[in-house]
């Protein structure tokens, strides 16, 4: 893959011909794929980038379900997924998905949680192939916000701040 053209969850890509669906948002634009009915990726792209429209009807429920959540923040994302990663970095993905909207968690506090360390799960928050739907930006630093997509880039960080925004959130645990 080329490292020219757009951003994708703070990494650089410059072809989409593997999205089945781009939609915008209002920090992004979402490159969505879907593969045999299951989600497997959220990528953010440059706002700029052009949609896509979907490509087939799981794709579209995708769509859908997403545009649904960008209006109303308490929106299950309970889609169909396929996910492909470590056994700890799933373990990581279901306790996030456990955290509702509206509500944070510390990086410490669900290491706790997992009986593992903060950088171990930030790490595995980093590594989440399916933001959104997997609510990583739910998870924040004990001093603030920490980091998002891998990183602390500052595009990276505006969209975690307008995602918890969104969602109006208060810290569950410190």
């Amino acid at each position: 893959m080329s490292t020219r053209g757009l951003f994708i969850c703070g990494s650089i890509c410059s072809m989409h011909d593997d999205y089945t669906a781009i939609i915008p948002a209002p920090f992004a634009a979402l490159g969505i794929r879907v593969a045999d009915a299951r989600l497997t990726a959220i990528d953010f792209l440059p706002p700029d980038t052009p949609a896509l429209p979907a490509r087939d009807a799981a794709s579209a429920a995708v769509c859908t379900r997403l545009q649904a959540y960008l209006q109303t923040p308490d929106t299950p994302l309970d889609l169909p997924i396929q996910l492909a990663g470590t056994a700890f970095q799933q373990r990581v993905w279901r306790a996030m998905q456990a955290i509702p909207p509206g509500r944070t968690l510390t990086y410490g506090a669900l290491a706790q949680q997992l009986d593992s360390g903060a950088r171990a799960v930030a790490n595995a928050c980093g590594a989440n192939p399916i933001p959104l739907v997997i609510p990583c930006h739910r998870v924040v630093a004990s001093n603030g916000l920490g980091g998002f997509m891998g990183g602390r880039e500052q595009h990276a960080l505006a969209i975690k701040h307008w995602l918890l925004a969104h969602e109006r959130c208060q810290s569950d645990a410190a």
